[in-house]
């Protein structure tokens, strides 16, 4: 057990850890903005009517359902079936509730109210009975067949009707989005059954905690098909990332994969789809009302008149998903829009030369086209930019064609404007449109709105700056800084040299204002154009802004991009920004892209520790306490070469051929630097925090083991050490063979729990035997000291009849410190099975398919006989040498392969385990 006596140096080590590991664990559930969300509510009492699905369908899926959505009157109306609308079925995550619908669909029955119910569209929601399939993977493939079973059932619903679907759209939140991605996987399914996935924060790219073997093979099989296929498949998709507020599932997994030859998938973060501009957790991108009105409107626009459904035509939807989703021009979706614009009517025509200019509308009378002749300008400048704080969605800006001061008609260059929270504002470089002579800006007439249009000519050069970011290893004690003197209206500040995910910045924009009245607004964006993960802030000029700049992507090898920090800003205003490295958004990042990795690297810790007590019984006779030899032996250097060092070989044919004829899985180094996640000394950081949690772990079961043995002692009668030492007593064979059928006819973890529980029994009454002896020897010294002898004395002439003397006593709790802290950790990686087994124990008694069954099936038998070891019965195995050899390699197996596959440590763990087990008889 652990001494009171600890290294200082030791703790304080630890202790900085644990305060380094705060700060990252600060960073990732606390250090994103307020949720800005607004909620969204139901006019009407909801409504959800179960569909009744065929009698052999409900039998095969007792735990699953169909419902419908309904509010008021709609939901009257609909009892009766069948149905008239567009189907959409919406599919929950993990633990999610079918009643999560309600949300978009009480706002999609406001729309369709809005337009009279000209369209509407009818909201399904299947009851997967909130199963944690985050967890267990065992039941995906399930609910994929139930789902493509609703879909047959809802598309009967609309039979005999003139307009009835051929086909649904699909709302798929967190998991719920990925199981409609497996549809495609399903032998008979039809491809043409789902006219438009929409996912919400779906985890695409890989599990966010591999726990169990049947989640990444879902996952393979999914993202396989979808590689593999991706000519076929001819599926419009959307995934919608939540941004920094969701700390469950990071952004970065709901990017779907960029495939040249697959361009129906678009990837967003929600705080940069127009008109939302937040950033959302896991479960409240749902409920998002801004989020779900950008959804809602995007719908309305993809209905074809003509057959009152979905339309069918993939390059509108995506025309439709980029519109709303991607870059908004402030103007309604129109498939094919009129470039050329008739300017005509009663209006004023006011030439504007200036290369700056502002007006400020008022009430005006009288329609004004305000016109910038261009030919004097193209000499001096590069650029025009305009920008307008009217937010209608009318035409503002057009060009014309050879004229001189007026034009009958134009071309409409309001498509190519930017809806931004407080502005549309349109930048156009003057040599792509040769042929215009005049910008024309269009003020309509107005009574009682105020709002201000503003145009400026410049050169590229004068508004791009670059500002190179700070070192990675500066920790935020140096900045580099940019002053914008003049007065201009917008400004590029290039990032320079950041495109990686363990670059983490906090920019300070501080603006100062003379001779400004009214309160001014500031937006400063910043644009990540490998990836649609922009975020904006929005500021009241003068102030000092901070801005947090991370990334979701890094940036691909072959991507020359440079990430910019849009400011659209005041020419009143002078802006200084500065930059400088945030450590502890560097240290959010490890947790946030290699936190689910930390239990390998505290196993292995854990393992090097073992081994080395092992080591130390077999040369010294006695058994160093855990503390004690998890600081000697738990050393980096001693597992990262040589995972570095296979990386490396791997790159050489020769290896990798040899390593697959010998089907050793692929490395999780790779599969980390396949998806760009390669941390410089990320490795190394996670094993100093996983040796500290080792630690403080240890710390934890050993002052647990105290207390509940002074808890039996107080209980109980003083227990005595064991005279003889019974590997296999009576009861245990019994004791086994009943875990092992518990495993078998109910579920694998349940069974490895027991036994767990058996075992730390085992421990806490060693434990409080040896307090009752040292309790006994203080009390009686001569007594004890002859007691003792006598141990000994039968040590010696009695080898088949072992007794255990308290420096035995000791060695062998200190042998159990570890033994806790390594089965402690395989009960927890088991749990998610268990959990979900006890969720549905009143449908299925047994669990299949079961991840921990194979295990339980040969750790019980290992753990019952630990719980009777002692280090007097193992000190002269001839085993015990080679034992405590295999912990170094296997804690380096754990790393090599366990850090994304958490589902393989605890077979790492069996083997030590079952050696020291064969120990006590070999």
């Amino acid at each position: 057990m652990l001494h009171h006596s600890v290294n200082l140096w030791n703790l304080a080590f630890y202790a900085l850890m644990v305060f380094m590991a705060t700060l990252g664990l600060w960073d990732v559930f606390f250090g994103f903005e307020e949720n800005k969300c607004s909620m969204s509510y139901m006019f009407e009492y909801p409504e959800y009517q179960k569909i009744e699905l065929p009698k052999k369908l409900a039998k095969r899926y007792p735990a699953y359902e169909l419902y419908l959505y309904g509010e008021g009157s709609y939901a009257e109306e609909h009892k009766v079936l069948p149905l008239t609308g567009i189907p959409v079925l919406f599919l929950p995550g993990n633990a999610g509730s079918y009643k999560q619908v309600r949300s978009i669909g009480s706002i999609a029955l406001r729309k369709a109210e809005d337009i009279d119910f000209k369209y509407h569209f009818d909201f399904f929601s299947v009851n997967f009975n909130e199963e944690l399939v985050a967890l267990y993977g065992g039941s995906l493939q399930k609910q994929t067949k139930f789902v493509h079973e609703c879909i047959k059932t809802i598309l009967k619903l609309y039979k005999g009707q003139e307009f009835a679907p051929k086909s649904v759209a699909i709302i798929g939140h967190s998991m719920g989005g990925l199981v409609a991605r497996a549809l495609l996987t399903l032998k008979n399914f039809k491809q043409d059954l789902i006219n438009l996935l929409v996912t919400q924060a779906t985890p695409h790219v890989a599990p966010v905690m591999p726990l169990d073997r049947f989640i990444t093979d879902f996952y393979m099989t999914v993202n396989n098909y979808w590689i593999l296929n991706a000519r076929q498949i001819n599926l419009t998709t959307l995934s919608v990332a939540g941004g920094f507020r969701d700390y469950q599932v990071r952004s970065g997994l709901t990017f779907l994969p960029k495939l040249s030859h697959h361009t129906s998938a678009l990837s967003v973060v929600s705080s940069a789809v127009p008109k939302t501009w937040v950033s959302t957790d896991h479960l409240s991108i749902v409920w998002c009302k801004q989020l779900q009105l950008t959804t809602i409107r995007a719908f309305f626009d993809l209905i074809d008149a003509d057959t009152k459904q979905i339309t069918q035509n993939p390059k509108k939807k995506l025309l439709v998903l980029n519109h709303h989703f991607i870059r908004h021009p402030a103007k309604h979706f129109e498939e094919n829009p009129a470039i050329i614009s008739d300017l005509t009517g009663t209006s004023m025509w006011v030439p504007v030369k200036v290369s700056k200019w502002t007006y400020v509308a008022y009430n005006e009378s009288d329609k004004i086209y305000f016109t910038f002749p261009l030919a004097n300008h193209r000499k001096i400048y590069t650029h025009v930019y305009c920008q307008s704080t009217m937010l209608d969605t009318n035409s503002w800006i057009f060009g014309c064609i050879n004229s001189t001061s007026m034009c009958r008609q134009g071309v409409d260059l309001s498509w190519k404007a930017e809806l931004l929270p407080t502005i549309k504002s349109l930048t156009l470089r003057l040599q792509d449109y040769p042929s215009l002579s005049h910008l024309v800006v269009y003020v309509p007439s107005i009574h009682g709105s105020k709002f201000v249009v503003d145009c400026e000519f410049f050169k590229k050069e004068t508004r791009s700056i670059q500002l190179p970011v700070t070192h990675l290893f500066s920790f935020g004690l140096s900045s580099r800084k940019v002053i914008l003197n003049t007065s201009g209206l917008f400004y590029n500040i290039e990032l320079l040299n950041f495109g990686q995910i363990y670059q983490a910045f906090k920019i300070n924009v501080v603006s100062k204002c003379s001779g400004a009245k009214e309160e001014i607004t500031s937006i400063y964006k910043l644009h990540i154009p490998w990836s649609y993960e922009d975020s904006l802030t929005i500021a009241q000029v003068p102030s000092s802004t901070d801005i947090s700049v991370k990334l979701h992507i890094a940036q691909p090898d072959n991507d020359s991009h440079v990430a910019l920090l849009k400011m659209y800003t005041s020419s009143d205003c002078q802006y200084e920004v500065t930059v400088k490295t945030s450590f502890s958004q560097i240290l959010g990042q490890v947790v946030r892209f290699h936190g689910g990795a930390l239990p390998a690297y505290v196993i292995s810790s854990i393992l090097l520790a073992y081994g080395g007590q092992l080591y130390s019984l077999f040369s010294t006779g006695h058994c160093l306490e855990y503390a004690a030899m998890l600081d000697k032996e738990a050393k980096p250097y001693k597992v990262d070469p040589f995972v570095i060092m296979v990386k490396f070989l791997l790159g050489y044919k020769w290896f990798k051929e040899l390593w697959d004829m010998l089907l050793l899985p692929e490395l999780d180094a790779i599969v980390l630097t396949s998806q760009s996640m390669c941390f410089p000394l990320v490795s190394l950081i996670l094993f100093l925090f996983g040796t500290c949690t080792a630690y403080w772990g240890g710390l934890l079961s050993s002052t647990s083991v105290r207390l509940l043995s002074s808890l039996w002692l107080a209980l109980k009668r003083p227990s005595e050490l064991p005279k003889d030492i019974k590997i296999i007593s009576p009861d245990l064979p019994i004791l086994t063979t009943v875990l092992i059928l518990i495993s078998w006819t109910t579920c694998g973890a349940f069974a490895i729990l027991l036994t767990y529980l058996y075992y730390v029994f085992k421990i806490v009454h060693l434990q409080a035997s040896l307090t009752t002896f040292k309790n006994s020897q203080t009390v009686n010294p001569k007594h004890s000291r002859r007691s003792e002898k006598k141990s000994n004395h039968h040590k010696d002439s009695a080898v088949h009849h072992l007794r255990l003397s308290a420096s035995d006593a000791e060695d062998s709790l200190c042998m159990h410190s570890t033994l806790i802290n390594l089965l402690t950790w395989i009960v927890l990686l088991s749990m998610p099975s268990l959990i979900y087994w006890l969720k549905n124990l009143r449908y299925y008694f047994k669990l299949n398919p079961d991840p921990c069954k194979p295990l339980a099936f040969f750790l019980i038998p290992t753990m019952a006989v630990l719980g009777n070891t002692y280090t007097t019965s193992i000190k002269s195995s001839k085993l015990l040498k080679t034992t405590s050899q295999f912990p170094l390699p296997l804690a380096v197996g754990v790393i090599a392969f366990g850090s994304s596959h958490l589902y393989r440590v605890p077979c790492f763990v069996f083997i030590p385990l079952l050696l020291h087990a064969l120990c006590n008889f070999m």
